[in-house]
């Protein structure tokens, strides 16, 4: 279930980045001095990093500045996390997060939405839900898919 939370945040914490992005690049003289600060270790080669991944750097060094010693503890586990997990499953993660990123903003809601949802049922009846899910033929999922993405959402809905 962390996975999930990870999941999460990083998809959240790449849709901020992502959105602020700058083609152009930011100059090194540009960063503020906390910024140098955080990102001191990449001086030297700062002219031969791409662009956006600039932007990047810039914005993650501010949050990094701005947080609070027990906010770094939790970014520096996740990030730990993340490390840990094997290039597949980073890849999964990623593919899913460019789903993600191109759904409408409706879209985008309803699947925040439905993990609130699900976070806030005990873990047996998420387990019966993972494996559940696990048992279905990709057709299956499809259609579960595309049932739910019709079904409006007002009120939870009834427990099996």
């Amino acid at each position: 279930m962390k996975v999930r939370h990870i999941i999460i945040a990083i998809a959240a914490s790449l849709l901020t980045v992502t959105a602020f992005a700058q083609e152009q690049g930011v100059e090194w003289e540009a960063l503020s001095e906390s910024q140098q600060q955080v990102l001191s270790k990449f001086a030297d080669n700062w002219d031969q990093i791409a662009p956006d991944r600039q932007s990047r750097l810039a914005l993650g060094a501010d949050r990094w500045a701005n947080m609070t010693p027990e906010q770094r503890a939790n970014a520096q586990q996740r990030f730990q996390k993340w490390r840990d997990l094997s290039s597949e499953r980073r890849d999964i993660i990623r593919e899913r997060y460019e789903i993600y990123r191109k759904m409408s903003p409706e879209d985008q809601r309803r699947v925040r939405d439905n993990f609130r949802r699900y976070q806030k049922l005990n873990a047996d009846r998420r387990q019966v839900l993972r494996d559940r899910y696990r048992n279905m033929t990709p057709d299956q999922r499809r259609q579960l898919r595309d049932r739910i993405k019709k079904t409006p959402r007002t009120r939870p809905a009834k427990r099996d």
